[in-house]
């Protein structure tokens, strides 16, 4: 780690498309400067992964597609770069924080084998609610959140059927589930883990904020999706969901940043114990 600022590399899942999750992550990053610094690596686009010995930190985001299908190139390489930070944290005693969203959380939990990776019945898209486990009421990522608490939600697939022994064997925790749905006899999906002390994954979007996802219903052609998607009255709904401040504002200014805040916490602690 720099004596002068810590390093984090924001690996973008996107492949290529725009990729407002990037620019959110990016606005919340910058809240830390001049802390931090950052550099982005296009994993899908380009193949693109940093050294790790060059970042302190790294955040892994969304992306569209299906989770399981890569082009045996990038995420055989993705994979490894994986298993390379476990390595590390195993070997190391400066730990690599890394932060799973959506895809990234779904490929992840593949790799790890930890649950079935399943594309959903129809796609889940808007404001949700996120219920934690008696494991998440504890996790410091969710400190500061109501239970439940609110996120933007936007998937095809789903993480579903946890293989407990599994869980067990690594010392992972589920640590939020989706809502109750009373009225269908789906399994709720896993919507976040703590993988490690210092790998910790979501399915929904902790960086999403108001302002870019009203700035996408702008779009007619968006809003015409979303509406026929919804119906008009939960579009309304989710509407009112986004002004409100303790709800997708709320998750956006407290979830990331906890992240942030402990991984820096844990490096600078770090490296006061190694200088003494």
């Amino acid at each position: 780690m720099s004596d002068k600022v810590i390093k984090i590399a924001l690996l973008d899942m996107y492949n290529g498309e725009p990729n407002q999750g990037m620019r959110c992550i990016i606005d919340i990053i910058n809240r830390f400067t001049p802390v931090v610094t950052f550099k982005v690596f296009d994993v899908r686009g380009k193949c693109e992964l940093p050294q790790i010995d060059k970042y302190d930190i790294y955040i892994s985001s969304g992306g569209p597609g299906n989770p399981l299908i890569g082009d045996g190139d990038w995420d055989t390489k993705y994979y490894e770069f994986i298993d390379a930070l476990n390595k590390w944290n195993t070997d190391k005693p400066t730990k690599k924080h890394v932060l799973f969203i959506c895809h990234s959380f779904q490929m992840a939990c593949k790799h790890f084998g930890l649950a079935e990776i399943t594309k959903r019945n129809d796609t889940s898209f808007g404001v949700m609610t996120i219920h934690k486990t008696k494991e998440g009421l504890d996790d410091p990522l969710f400190e500061g959140l109501s239970d439940p608490f609110y996120a933007i939600d936007s998937r095809d697939y789903q993480v579903v059927q946890p293989k407990l022994s599994v869980f067990a064997k690594k010392g992972a925790k589920i640590i939020s589930l989706e809502k109750i749905r009373d009225y269908v006899q789906y399994e709720r999906a896993i919507m976040a883990v703590r993988f490690t002390d210092y790998f910790v994954g979501t399915q929904f979007h902790p960086e999403a904020d108001p302002v870019s996802f009203i700035t996408h219903l702008r779009n007619k052609e968006a809003k015409n999706k979303i509406r026929a998607m919804k119906g008009k009255k939960k579009f309304r709904n989710m509407l009112e969901d986004l002004l409100d401040d303790d709800k997708i504002y709320r998750t956006n200014e407290t979830l990331i940043p906890n992240f942030l805040r402990i991984a820096i916490n844990d490096l600078i602690k770090t490296k006061k114990i190694m200088s003494n």
